[in-house]
This record gives C-alpha cells, structure tokens and sequence, in this order.
C-alpha cells in the first residue's frame, strides 16, 4: 500500500510540473502578442504621447485599483476619461492626482499617492487615460 501512495504522490508531482511549465510558456507567448517585443513597443510610443502614458500606467501599480473599463476599487479609467474634458488644465488636474494622491471625487476610498512618480510622466498618463473616451486633446 505503502508504494502505491509514493507512485501516487511522484505521478501528481511530475503532473504538476509539466502543467505548471506548459501554463508559463502560454503566458509568456501571449505577453508577446499583447505588447510586442520590448522594442516594438519603445519605438511606438517615442513618437506618441497617448502610448507612453498607457505604458507608463501599465508598468505602474494602476491596476491595482484601476482597470480601463470596468470598477474595481477606483474608477474604471474610461469613466474618469468621461468625466473629465481632455485639456492642458485637466491634465495638470490628474497628474497632479496621481502623485500626491486624494479622495471625494469617485467617494470615500482615497487614492494612494506615488511621489516616486515625476510630474512629466503623470501628465502622460493622464494624457493617456482622458484619451480613452475618444476625446482628443484640446
């Protein structure tokens, strides 16, 4: 008995590896899919403001408590898209949000400050989450 419970425990070892190892290939690849190579992607958004931001929001904390379409624990960036017009003092407005963080607007729950965040990139990703609507900048 004793060496059918060890084959057993060995054949789900050995089957969990192997599920395990196939799973990170298949996210790996659609990684790739997503966001393209990292080359790829540095030479799409130097030229375009709207695409660094969404790659700044992407490699920050954001979606913690963001997500582009729907609420999670913030609003969804789409709907702070709809609320606010896409203009030079609404950026300033946001970015200026995302890094000293507040609360009021969207509720109780306050937004977490990211002094770590400078002021050039917030404005990129504000640029980024007020184009989600459509609007352009104006």
């Amino acid at each position: 008995m004793k060496k059918v419970n060890g084959f057993l425990i060995v054949l789900v070892m050995v089957w969990t590896a192997i599920s395990c190892g196939g799973k990170k290939e298949e996210a790996s690849t659609a990684a790739k899919e997503d966001y393209g190579t990292p080359q790829e992607e540095v030479a799409a958004t130097k030229s375009d403001p709207i695409a660094q931001g969404e790659s700044l929001v992407k490699a920050n904390d954001c979606k913690t408590c963001h997500d582009k379409t729907n609420k999670i624990i913030g609003p969804s960036h789409t709907d702070v898209a709809k609320k606010y017009d896409f203009t030079d003092a609404n950026v300033k407005k946001l970015a200026e949000k995302i890094i000293k963080g507040g609360s009021g607007n969207w509720g109780q729950v306050p937004m977490t400050a990211h002094p770590n965040v400078s002021e050039s990139d917030a404005e990129l990703m504000a640029k980024y989450v007020l184009s989600l609507d459509g609007e352009k900048e104006h």
